[in-house]
């Protein structure tokens, strides 16, 4: 079969096109034809080398996302058929095929069926970004409805989808973005408060919204040196959950204020192979919701095929984008 290859760390333009041979299910099983994915911070990563320990052996097929059709199951598999349209965290990983190939196996568990009503591109950009606010807000935060939450980064991948499922679980949603645009995204999502961060201190907006409490949840989708800022945003005893943080702080503001931090890294299912059911069951939810028109995966207005991989990591790496880059499998 054909697919998109890396056969070393580096920039984008290590993909290339190549034969490889077509995988076989295992007991526990599914064979999908892929029909779409989407690209995400950690396929980039990935491929640059930054997290080695996570990477699939070369050649390496990347991409976590993936949406597509069943075509076989292993012997063990039940509720899964071929001709059944199916979405997953697939892989890209090490231990698990990617989505960059005419074809992939997927770990029966990871998998959910996709509803009528939602669109393969729309399904294709939920498991990354949508398994990820889910566990940030629902699993970890445990929102609820009446909550005054603050999420970082509120027109990106994570950021976008967590603002559209506070909003949907009844709480008051806070969002730092850059720039008109962004902030008239997250305003159509649901953010009751908009935060250019560059025009507003976290000091400003934390008395502007809270009376200088702070918040009982914050979600920091950026990392680096607002990790810092969202323990100055947190109320006193409150959750900061952060999907970012390979970087060093000095905990002693977290420790005055008697914070709770959650780390949020979502491919700890795959590469351990922990709570595989979870995943699977989260993602029946989110596509639930996304039936129901409560949820709306933003893509992108330019979507890439495969063989244009490299164009679409190129994107990701420049910014400038808005929601999700979907990509099309034209192999």
């Amino acid at each position: 079969m054909k697919a998109m290859i890396i056969r070393e760390f580096g920039g984008p333009e290590k993909f290339q096109m190549a034969e490889i041979a077509e995988p076989k299910p295992k007991a526990n099983q599914v064979l999908i034809r892929v029909k779409t994915s989407s690209v995400n911070p950690i396929d980039m990563k990935i491929r640059s080398g930054l997290v080695p320990a996570a990477a699939p052996p070369f050649p390496a097929v990347l991409n976590v996302d993936v949406a597509g059709v069943v075509v076989e199951v292993g012997a063990a598999v039940d509720g899964f058929s071929p001709g059944d349209r199916v979405v997953a965290l697939g892989g890209g990983v090490k231990g698990h095929h990617g989505a960059l190939a005419e074809y992939t196996c997927i770990d029966a568990p990871l998998l959910a069926k996709i509803p009528d009503e939602v669109s393969d591109a729309a399904a294709a950009a939920l498991p990354v970004a949508g398994l990820t606010a889910w566990e940030a807000l629902v699993n970890r935060g445990q929102v609820k409805a009446d909550d005054l939450v603050l999420i970082h980064g509120g027109a990106g991948g994570v950021g976008h989808m967590a603002v559209q499922l506070a909003a949907a679980l009844g709480t008051e949603v806070a969002t730092t973005v850059s720039g008109d645009e962004k902030a008239a995204l997250a305003k159509k999502l649901g953010a009751r408060h908009v935060i250019d961060y560059r025009k507003e201190t976290v000091e400003a907006y934390v008395q502007a919204y809270t009376h200088q409490k702070g918040f009982r949840f914050v979600l920091d989708t950026v990392g680096g040196e607002n990790l810092d800022r969202s323990f100055q945003a947190a109320a006193l005893k409150g959750t900061v959950v952060a999907t970012n943080t390979r970087s060093t702080h000095n905990l002693a503001l977290m420790h005055g204020k008697g914070l709770t931090l959650h780390v949020v890294f979502l491919l700890v299912p795959l590469l351990f192979g922990l709570e595989k059911e979870q995943v699977g069951s989260d993602l029946k939810k989110l596509l639930a919701m996304t039936a129901e028109g409560r949820l709306a995966p933003a893509l992108h207005q330019q979507s890439f095929g495969f063989s244009d991989i490299k164009g679409a990591h190129e994107l990701l790496e420049q910014g400038g984008y808005l929601g999700k880059i979907s990509l099309v499998n034209d192999l």
